[in-house]
C-alpha cells in the first residue's frame, strides 16, 4: 500500500465520524428554520378486566381498528347477574323497613291502645269505688282489715295498668324513636351501597375501547379463566400521537412550547404539522438509542412534539425529520 492510500484511510474515517456526528445535532439547513431528527412515540395501554370470570368472547382481532367505547370483550355475567339480583331484594327489603318506621304506628295499633287505655280506666274506676266501699265498712266491723287492704292493692294495680297504657297510647301516637329511624336509613344506604358495588361489578364483564386504536396484541381466547388485571388486549393510541425528539443548550431557547413544526418521515413524501407541547426542564445526556462514543458527553433536552393531523403512515418508534420555523427554499 502506498503512503498516499494509507494516508486516505484514517481521513475517511475521520469523515464518517464527522458526518455521524453532524446527523444527530440539530441543524439550520437554511434561513432561520432548526432541523432536528425525533421518532414516533404512540402510546399504549394494556385492558383488562376489573373482575375475573370466564371469558365469554372476544370481538376483534390483531390489526383492527377500534373506536371509542366499541365492545371488545366480555366475561360471562351470569354470577353478576344473580348477585345484583340478590343486592337489589337486599335494598328492597331495607327502603321497606325504613318506610315502616317513618310513617309510625298503624291507626288500627293506635285504635287498639286507646281501647286498652279505656279499659283501664274502667277498671280503676272500680278499684276506686271498692275501696271507698271497704273504707266505710272496716268501721262497722262489716268488712275485714285484710279485705280492706286487698282493696287498696287491687286499686294500685288497676292504676299503675293505667299509666303503663297510657303511656303505649302517647308512644304509639308519636312514632318510632329517632335512634331506630336513623339506624333503618343506615342500613338502607349500606344495601345500596352493596347494590351499587354489585351493578359497577356486572358492568365490568364488559371491556370496551378507551379511544380511537389499533388493535397490537390478542392475549385471551373464549373460554379462559381471567383474573382480574389480567391482560386480555394491548391497544396502540390513535390520538394523540407524540414525536419524541432531543436537542442541546445552544438551540434551546428557540424551542418553546407552542412552536408549530413540520414533521416528514423517510417512507412518504407527506409533511405532517405539529407543535411542541413539551420541552423537559431537566438535561440528560444523550439517549442510547442514537449516541455514539463521540457524543456519550453531550447533554440534551428532550422534546415531545403532538402530531396534530396523524394518520397511519406514522407508526411506532419510525424516525422522523422535524422543521421548526420556515423550511429552506426548494422543500
Amino acid at each position: 500500500m502506498t503512503f498516499r492510500k494509507r494516508l486516505m484511510v484514517p481521513v475517511l474515517a475521520l469523515a464518517a465520524v464527522g458526518i455521524g456526528y453532524q446527523s444527530l445535532k440539530p441543524h439550520h439547513p437554511g434561513g432561520d428554520s432548526i432541523l432536528l431528527y425525533g421518532n414516533v412515540d404512540i402510546r399504549e395501554v394494556e385492558l383488562a378486566f376489573r373482575q375475573s370470570g370466564r371469558l365469554l368472547s372476544a370481538k376483534v382481532e390483531e390489526g383492527d381498528t377500534v373506536a371509542p367505547g366499541q365492545l371488545l370483550a366480555e366475561l360471562d355475567a351470569q354470577p353478576y347477574r344473580e348477585a345484583v339480583a340478590a343486592a337489589e331484594a337486599t335494598a328492597r327489603q331495607a327502603a321497606v323497613e325504613v318506610e315502616k318506621l317513618r310513617r309510625g304506628y298503624r291507626a288500627q295499633e293506635i285504635a287498639e291502645a286507646e281501647q286498652a287505655v279505656r279499659q283501664a280506666e274502667a277498671a280503676y274506676k272500680f278499684a276506686e269505688g271498692e275501696v271507698k266501699r271497704q273504707g266505710a265498712t272496716v268501721i262497722t266491723g262489716a268488712t275485714t282489715r285484710g279485705g280492706y287492704e286487698q282493696a287498696v292493692s287491687t286499686r294500685d294495680q288497676a292504676a299503675a295498668r293505667l299509666a303503663s297504657a297510657r303511656e303505649t297510647l302517647a308512644m304509639k301516637r308519636e312514632g318510632y324513636r329517632r335512634e331506630d329511624i336513623a339506624g333503618a336509613e343506615a342500613r338502607l344506604a349500606g344495601a345500596q351501597a352493596a347494590l351499587a358495588q354489585a351493578r359497577t361489578a356486572l358492568a365490568d364483564t364488559r371491556l370496551e375501547a378507551p379511544a380511537r386504536a389499533v388493535v397490537l396484541t390478542r392475549a385471551r381466547e373464549p373460554g379462559s379463566m381471567v383474573g382480574a388485571s389480567v391482560p386480555v388486549y394491548t391497544l396502540s393510541l390513535r390520538d394523540p400521537v407524540y414525536v419524541r425528539a432531543y436537542v442541546d443548550e445552544s438551540q434551546l431557547g428557540q424551542v418553546v412550547p407552542g412552536t408549530a413544526v413540520s414533521l416528514r418521515t423517510d417512507s412518504s413524501a407527506k409533511v405532517y404539522q405539529g407543535r411542541i407541547g413539551f420541552v423537559s426542564p431537566r438535561a440528560e445526556f444523550t439517549p442510547k438509542s442514537v449516541e455514539t462514543a463521540e457524543l456519550r458527553t453531550d447533554l440534551v433536552y428532550r422534546l415531545r412534539i403532538v402530531v396534530g393531523d396523524a394518520d397511519d403512515g406514522l407508526r411506532q418508534g419510525m424516525p422522523v425529520t422535524i422543521t421548526l420555523g420556515d423550511p429552506p427554499a426548494g422543500n
